[in-house]
């Protein structure tokens, strides 16, 4: 198990283990919600820890063999080490997203299942959920495009950049959540196939919606945000 011993607190180390566990905190009255999506996710509310809990999912036609496996290739390869370590750096860098709180595996032959726990955005929901309930102004997609652009001048490829892992606030502070299969590379093709990816979500998310909720014009906002950001160093 990897964890943050300050985030822990004084927990019991025999307890740790259910810190993973669903029925555990819903026992306690902690298990706040239940989000949506492919992976299995509850909100914890624990006192002052407001926690994200996610159960690794497979999608697609994988799914169908086996929903929650993943093949066995050690210890280094386990998806929620991958994502715990690269939010640790990413936060240690001051980069919007959540920070990392523990993350487990259990191994069984060649296949292993796993869990993630990270520090709760609170406050905060999708840009797609924003998108359906109103219009979004200028100067939120300008935040938005400067928020991926932080992560791109960082190095961070999100594997999985869309409009349901883009979190806003009531203040208009800009996040971003599910690192899952994400890496720190290079500058390369890969920010514009980010974008290409973005943009294509954003185009799905809102369609049936009024035009005004997503249009080439914001698109534009968008960029200008993105290209006036200042680069990480």
């Amino acid at each position: 198990m990897l964890s943050d011993p300050a985030s822990l607190g004084n927990l019991p180390q025999d307890s740790l283990e259910s810190l993973f566990d669903p029925e555990f905190w819903r026992s306690r009255h902690e298990l706040q919600a239940v989000s949506g999506g492919r992976g299995a996710a509850w909100f914890i509310a624990s006192g002052e820890r407001q926690w994200a809990l996610r159960h690794y999912r497979r999608g697609g036609f994988i799914a169908r063999l086996s929903e929650d496996g993943y093949v066995w290739a050690g210890e280094d390869r386990v998806r929620a080490f991958a994502e715990w370590r690269l939010l640790e750096v990413l936060t240690q860098r001051g980069l919007p997203v959540p920070k990392p709180i523990a993350a487990r595996y259990s191994r069984a032959g060649l296949c292993y299942r796993c869990d993630l726990i990270t520090q709760r955005i609170v406050g905060a929901e999708p840009l797609s959920a924003v998108l359906a309930r109103g219009v979004l102004a200028e100067s939120l997609w300008c935040a938005v495009g400067a928020c991926v652009a932080r992560l791109h001048g960082a190095g961070v490829e999100h594997a999985d950049l869309n409009a349901h892992n883009i979190l806003l606030d009531s203040q208009g502070v800009v996040s971003v959540i599910d690192f899952d299969r994400s890496r720190l590379r290079g500058r390369g093709a890969w920010s514009s196939r980010n974008l290409r990816r973005l943009r294509r979500s954003l185009a799905k998310t809102t369609h049936g919606l009024p035009p005004d909720r997503y249009s080439q014009r914001t698109w534009l906002w968008f960029m200008a945000g993105y290209l006036a950001a200042p680069g990480e160093s």
